[in-house]
């Protein structure tokens, strides 16, 4: 039977640090922490992935694309080494062979999810991208990426900044990169993850820490 977890679009999933399961991978020193999945070792996935030191996995071809955030040590392939804050896209049909190096490195990747249409490979370091002005006074916004409807982007909320509430077309996936997020249903620090369905709603702010997060929109119509 094909593994199915969190699988049912339509509902909204919040995992906190707290909840955090490690499992296994097939390669020694690679686990992973398993936020929603459709298939078994090949699937639509996402996950955060931790890298112990000098941590290999096996050469592999994206057969339904990748994207990852790395969000904190150095993720390395043959193509090149990606350092804390990097967001790397692999379309479909790419293959690499990671090897990791004496910083370890922990990374927020989604498997599976590319529109075949959709074959720019990317690689943007954020660390000296520059931030746009947001919708309100607090929020800065950096663009990652937009396709048909999709689209990505880090935003950084200052303390205490308030945006208006506001419907998800096509849903929206947070991942708490650092601070601590707010909405009228709870609090979120810094490594939870979100997923709220399709004309789902919320009304989002900071305290006293402020924010900064992963957004991607557009991607969860059922």
């Amino acid at each position: 039977m094909t593994n199915r977890l969190n699988a049912d679009f339509s509902q909204r999933i919040v995992i906190r640090p707290e909840d955090y399961r490690w499992v296994a991978s097939p390669m020694a020193g690679v686990e992973r922490m398993m936020l929603d999945r459709i298939g078994d070792e090949v699937a639509r996935a996402t996950s955060i992935v931790r890298y112990a030191p000098f941590s290999e996995f096996s050469a592999h071809t994206h057969s339904g694309g990748e994207e990852f955030f790395v969000l904190d040590g150095v993720f390395s392939d043959e193509n090149g080494s990606y350092e804390k804050g990097s967001y790397v896209r692999n379309p479909i049909g790419t293959t690499h062979t990671p090897k990791i190096g004496k910083e370890g490195a922990i990374i927020f990747v989604k498997l599976q999810q590319f529109n075949a249409a959709d074959t720019t490979q990317t690689v943007i370091d954020t660390h000296t991208t520059p931030w746009r002005q947001g919708l309100v006074d607090g929020l800065s916004v950096m663009p990652l990426h937009d396709f048909e409807g999709e689209h990505v982007a880090l935003v950084k909320w200052a303390p205490n900044t308030q945006f208006s509430s506001h419907r998800h077309w096509g849903g929206e996936e947070i991942f708490v990169v650092e601070g601590t997020f707010h909405d009228e249903h709870g609090l979120y620090p810094k490594g939870s993850w979100l997923r709220s369905p399709h004309l789902s709603q919320h009304h989002p702010f900071t305290k006293d820490d402020g924010a900064l997060i992963y957004v991607k929109t557009g991607h969860l119509f059922l």
